[in-house]
């Protein structure tokens, strides 16, 4: 999984970096299922907005997002955010039932 983060007007400084790292531990349920993660956190004046695409191997990507004046509070809210949409997104791929699921010989 390739993990990518950018920053506009905000610093990303080794804390930040640690903080998102040890965040990704939440996500090792769906390691196998997410291509790319892709964190964009940008400043203006004291709102940090925090937003996360994320890629799963079979084509599908989800934009989550997440605003507030703290960024490590933020980053945290935006992880709850995208450890749901993850979870929805693997149950609604596992309980898919194409056309040929029901064939009995």
């Amino acid at each position: 999984m390739n993990t990518e983060i950018k920053g506009v007007h905000v610093e990303i400084t080794d804390q930040i970096r640690d903080f998102v790292d040890k965040k990704m531990q939440r996500l090792d349920f769906a390691k196998e299922y997410l291509i790319d993660l892709l964190f964009h956190f940008s400043q203006e004046k004291s709102l940090y907005k925090l937003e996360a695409n994320i890629n799963f191997r079979w084509g599908h990507s989800i934009h989550v997002g997440e605003e507030g004046f703290d960024i490590l509070e933020g980053i945290d809210k935006l992880f709850d955010k995208m450890e749901l949409k993850i979870s929805k997104e693997k149950k609604r791929v596992q309980e898919h039932k194409g056309p040929g699921h029901d064939w009995e010989p």
